[in-house]
């Protein structure tokens, strides 16, 4: 008797059952909260631009001169530097050697010349007394320039393997902060040619001051002057913001590359860039993050207005 009625039973609950998931699960989900609303612009007529933070001496991409393996490594992710501090260094051995074998070679030339003058300095007054003849002080002549000759090669060998030593530590070309460590100790090193297109073994770049690099459309770029105001808010946190200072237009208006993803976006909009600079201070601004950019300018109509007066002058 039980079993007659608690068959069905069972099937009528999965039924429900299965009727509230699918009830359930097509409710639509409610919307993520953000975590910081959206930027808005201080002024009451702007141009709206993104911009890229960077390293105001540009990001440079450091690299070896001469290729080999990794000795020591100077400097870590942060680290301050000023021009003409080590970076790192190749492992130096193999040109100290090098180095002496040339300065070996050098005093071996030097006395080879040494002795080639001697024997000029005894001929030519033998030649003048007729004792020997003149084809014996020419070739005696020669064998000095010839001495001579080794004598520059081999100092110039030794200023090459010099240089090279030189070259095997890598200093700071600029005051700025090491923004990027891809390299180790033990590491393979290549030279700046074969590591063309490879990421950079260390990436420097200035950060004080920092730069702002803003895409502004070409439909709104004549409406930004240098004179104008500009404030900068961190993407993501509109209360993390600073005023901008004008450092230049780049003269070249370029394709744009940062695509927000809106419909109404078009891939073949061009934009000039503008560069602005701001003191970094304690605000938590790194380089490659980006910033919502405000600039202040004038009205369509106050534009349109002022146009048309330059026009009628």
């Amino acid at each position: 008797m039980i079993r007659k009625y608690l068959i069905p039973f069972i099937a009528l609950a999965g039924v429900a059952f299965a009727v509230y998931t699918v009830i359930w699960g097509d409710r639509p989900s409610p919307p993520p909260q953000s975590v910081s609303q959206a930027a808005q612009a201080p002024y009451q007529t702007f141009v709206a631009g993104s911009g890229l933070v960077e390293s105001s001496s540009t990001n440079i991409s450091i690299g070896s001169s001469v290729a080999g393996v990794v000795a020591n490594i100077y400097v870590h992710v942060g680290s301050k530097v000023k021009i003409g501090d080590p970076l790192f260094s190749i492992d130096d051995r193999a040109t100290r050697a090098k180095i002496e074998t040339s300065r070996a070679a050098v005093q071996v030339a030097q006395s080879q010349l040494n002795e080639a003058k001697y024997n000029l300095a005894l001929v030519e007054p033998l030649v003048a007394k007729g004792v020997m003849t003149h084809d014996n002080l020419m070739k005696m002549q020669f064998a000095e320039k010839t001495a001579a000759a080794q004598v520059t090669q081999a100092r110039a060998e030794l200023n090459s393997s010099q240089t090279e030593l030189k070259l095997l530590t890598v200093k700071a070309p600029v005051d700025g902060e090491i923004l990027q460590l891809k390299m180790r100790p033990g590491e393979f090193a290549p030279d700046a040619a074969t590591a063309a297109g490879q990421p950079p073994l260390i990436l420097l770049g200035s950060v004080n001051p920092l730069y702002v690099r803003v895409d502004v459309n070409e439909s709104d770029a004549w409406r930004v002057h240098a004179t104008a105001q500009a404030m900068g808010y961190l993407r993501g946190n509109k209360k993390i913001a600073t005023p901008l200072k004008f450092v230049r237009f780049e003269p070249y208006v370029v394709p744009k590359t940062s695509l927000t993803g809106a419909s109404a976006e078009r891939v073949d909009t061009r934009v000039l860039q503008v560069l602005y600079s701001f003191t970094r201070g304690d605000l938590p601004i790194f380089v490659g993050q980006q910033m919502d950019v405000f600039i202040e300018a004038a009205s369509l109509a106050q534009d349109s207005n002022t146009n048309s007066g330059s026009a009628t002058r």
